[in-house]
């Protein structure tokens, strides 16, 4: 069995602080993807860099306090890539890639566009520049898990008030269309969702910090593992973890069964 768990920290000093060492030792992950780090190299305590039994690579934003992706794993990477544009993204620290052998595993945070007009042309720039990115992974013919906090829930499923969300980033026409091409013209899977292809409340990986967002439920699935198919089809159960709260995400848990050639050339 693989296992893999994507999560979005909102700060891995946060996170820390909120237990997030203890409960990752105890699932047994084979693979970590972590985003929004909002750490430079010099803010990680030793046990961040070096966490007992796992490998970490990070790339981190060159702005303080922002951004940021991280990759922990038991077998040491063949290869690591940071970056993916050499532009306005990869200084931003969103993309970084790990190699397994046969499998290469990639933690993604794409741009918010909550926050102001110009972020969301700054997400909208993303997403052009990163279809014919996720086009060439595919030609590669290897089998590849981007995991990630995508900032864009893709059907009306995937969010508790969808009606009142459709003007509001994250939710957008376009930005779903651009998920749907991810899906039907690139051929990538929506992990969770092919073992769960029904409406459900416990699907949702994000809650607003305002209101009453986590108490009533009122959440958002923004966070997935899209595959190609090889390795999707080998997966076996999704879970969401809610029990404790590391961030305003919740960890999205996958186990594949899959056997990782970490030797393999």
């Amino acid at each position: 069995m693989l296992r893999i768990i994507s999560l979005n920290l909102n700060g891995i000093r946060s996170a820390w602080s909120k237990n997030l060492l203890p409960w990752l030792q105890q699932q047994q992950a084979d693979i970590v993807c972590l985003q929004e780090l909002k750490a430079q190299a010099a803010d990680l305590i030793a046990e961040m860099r070096a966490p007992d039994g796992m490998h970490a690579a990070y790339h981190h934003a060159e702005k303080k306090g922002y951004s940021g992706v991280g990759v922990w794993s038991r077998s040491a990477p063949v290869s690591v890539i940071e970056g993916f544009d050499g532009g306005e993204f990869d200084a931003e620290g969103r993309y970084l890639r790990a190699d397994f052998g046969n499998l290469s595993v990639i933690s993604l945070y794409l741009p918010s566009g909550s926050s102001s007009p110009e972020r969301q042309e700054a997400k909208f720039r993303f997403l052009d520049v990163f279809l014919p990115k996720m086009q060439a992974l595919r030609a590669e013919g290897r089998e590849i898990v981007l995991c990630g906090d995508w900032n864009i829930a893709h059907k009306e499923i995937d969010l508790k008030n969808w009606k009142s969300n459709q003007k509001n980033s994250g939710f957008l026409p376009e930005e779903r269309a651009w998920l749907t091409r991810v899906f039907d013209e690139l051929g990538w899977v929506d992990v969770y969702r092919q073992l769960h292809p029904e409406a459900t409340a416990e699907a949702y990986t994000w809650w607003s910090n305002r209101g009453q967002a986590w108490a009533n439920n009122v959440g958002w699935r923004i966070d997935y593992q899209i595959a190609t198919p090889g390795v999707a089809a080998t997966a076996r159960q999704a879970s969401i973890y809610k029990d404790s709260r590391f961030s305003d995400h919740a960890p999205l848990i996958i186990d594949y069964d899959y056997l990782l050639a970490t030797n393999a050339n």
